[in-house]
């Protein structure tokens, strides 16, 4: 059987997130999309608000260090984030 630590078990993916939802991002997944993101405020440790997705969920708009961000399903994918409590 498998071993989880709890923190890996908590994290969920920035794509799987509700809009209302406020979390903080943790990780990522690729490290090629890595440098792109932190270019535009996705950081580890900065609180991302999902606000809005689009009708068929693709893409979605966050708010991320004071202004709105529109990622693509896959890059979504590629943040690991904790939910906020």
């Amino acid at each position: 059987m498998a071993e989880h630590s709890f923190e890996a078990v908590m994290m969920k993916r920035l794509s799987d997130i509700g809009v209302g939802h406020t979390v903080v991002i943790k990780s990522f997944e690729n490290n090629d999309i890595f440098l792109k993101l932190m270019e535009m405020g996705c950081v580890p440790g900065e609180k991302v608000r999902v606000e809005q997705k689009a009708p068929l969920g693709d893409p979605i708009a966050i708010s991320v260090s004071g202004y709105n961000l529109s990622l693509r399903l896959d890059e979504a994918r590629n943040i690991f984030v904790e939910e906020v409590s």
